[in-house]
């Protein structure tokens, strides 16, 4: 199971999960509970209601970087260019705009 931990500015917004049923994403609750807190998508609104997928959501995938950058990123890491969630783990600590992702310490 991959997990990683979502921020949004700089505050925790939730976790998304990868596991054999697929992908999840989970607001955390204490950010739901902020007067000034902000979905990180409009495809993925604020909710205390859990999302899944099949697919890695469209959102996080654009989060990945494409081409040349993406093909380095493959090559230093080693990794599977299939495997959406380790290379999302691995290139998005510190993306463009107000959403960041950073691996879940515990990772198993």
């Amino acid at each position: 199971m991959k997990k990683a931990k979502v921020y949004m500015h700089t505050q925790l917004a939730g976790v998304l999960t990868e596991d054999e049923n697929g992908y999840h994403f989970n607001y955390d609750p204490t950010y739901l509970e902020q007067n000034d807190s902000e979905s990180i998508s409009l495809t993925l609104p604020l909710s205390s209601e859990g999302y899944h997928s099949q697919f890695l959501f469209p959102f996080f995938d654009g989060l990945i970087p494409e081409g040349w950058l993406l093909d380095i990123a493959q090559k230093n890491w080693k990794l599977n260019p299939r495997d959406r969630m380790s290379i999302l783990l691995k290139t998005c600590h510190d993306c463009i705009g107000a959403v960041s992702i950073q691996p879940e310490d515990n990772e198993n």
